[in-house]
């Protein structure tokens, strides 16, 4: 397919990933469309459970891309796991470290290659009770004004029927229903040659998690909360459009 090209390693990652997915998951995808068929771009996904990742990556891979997420660095330590994300091309990242510089370069340089970006805003699995988007991080705005990669926003939902983060619970059922919706790129055109300042990039990232806010209501057919906020006194929501 355009714009996915594997070799062994990829290969093999497919092989042991995808026919248990078959058989684990029951998926409805939407807005598949929405992804670029060539050519680089970002995907912003919500994140609430530790099954949405491969939620997101098989939506990718069934699209015609390979995916290249950002993750955090410890994961690289994994025996196997490790080995296998480094020779599918993902990238690790030492949050909090100089050595994040090199994190964004190894982004910039995948985007440039035409390659498809996954990066979680909010850095972390949701913290709101009931599974709502938190208010983000900067980075994939930062990438996106750096690039002029278009941004896409993605929602997932039923991956807490595997993983629910909030009690730790694992469920290994036959077929369970999963959904998974890409929206259209993000508008971010008004800020467009603007300087990254910490205004401009709070900004772009507001807009790329609404519209994830947004898509991910949809597919609960709920109304949208405002996007959750954590403060440093306690967890909380804060007010936004």
């Amino acid at each position: 397919m355009a714009g996915r090209k594997l070799g062994f390693w990829r290969r093999l990652a497919v092989w042991l990933v995808l026919p248990a997915m078959s058989i684990w998951t029951r998926r409805t995808w939407t807005g598949m469309a929405n992804l670029p068929p060539a050519g680089g771009f970002i995907v912003t996904p919500n994140h609430m459970s530790q099954f949405d990742p491969l939620l997101v990556a098989h939506f990718i891979y069934e699209s015609g891309r390979w995916p290249r997420f950002l993750a955090k660095a410890s994961i690289w330590r994994v025996p196997f796991v490790g080995f296998m994300l480094r020779k599918t091309q993902q990238i690790p990242v030492e949050r909090g470290s100089v050595e994040a510089v090199k994190s964004l370069d190894s982004l910039i340089e995948a985007l440039h290659q035409g390659g498809v970006v996954v990066i979680y805003p909010e850095g972390t699995t949701t913290r709101e009770p009931e599974l709502w988007p938190m208010r983000g991080k900067t980075g994939a705005a930062r990438l996106a004004l750096v690039t002029g990669a278009p941004v896409v926003p993605m929602a997932t939902w039923g991956a807490q029927r595997v993983h629910d983060v909030r009690t730790g619970r694992i469920s290994l059922g036959r077929r369970v229903p999963v959904q998974v919706a890409a929206g259209p790129p993000v508008d971010l055109s008004r800020w467009q040659g603007t300087a990254p300042s910490r205004a401009v990039l709070e900004e772009m990232t507001e807009a790329i998690q609404l519209a994830t806010r947004d898509l991910l209501a949809e597919l609960r057919d709920e109304p949208a909360p405002p996007l959750y906020q954590v403060s440093r006194r306690g967890p909380g929501t804060e007010p936004a459009a």
